[in-house]
């Protein structure tokens, strides 16, 4: 059984910084490229970041390039999105995924003062 398992939201001050972890479990986790993506109150998914199966490549929307930097610990088949810089507009649902195939749950990031 697949399980993607965000954790780490919550509410956060323009200018702070917050970290999300995914959990994974129930496929092979070194052999998926992993990302994250996000919906923000009435609006549609956007892709936030990208990383390849062995954690060398990255990529990442201009919204977020700079600020947010992505990695993977595949010894513990978990997934990273450190944020800095947060801004309100980041508000949203972040959702870890392996692109075409799962996604998880979500976890909330509210950026507010």
């Amino acid at each position: 059984q697949v399980q993607l398992v965000e954790s780490g939201g919550g509410l956060v001050q323009p200018g702070g910084s917050q970290t999300l972890s995914c959990a994974a479990s129930g496929f092979i986790f070194s052999s998926c490229s992993m990302g994250w993506v996000r919906q923000a109150p009435g609006k549609g998914l956007e892709w936030v970041s990208d990383v390849d199966g062995g954690g060398g490549a990255t990529y990442y929307a201009d919204s977020v390039k700079g600020r947010f930097t992505i990695s993977r610990d595949n010894a513990k088949n978990t997934l990273h999105l450190q944020m800095s810089s947060l801004r309100p507009e980041d508000t949203a649902m972040y959702y870890c995924a392996a692109p075409g195939l799962y996604i998880g749950q979500g976890t909330q990031v509210t950026v507010s003062s």
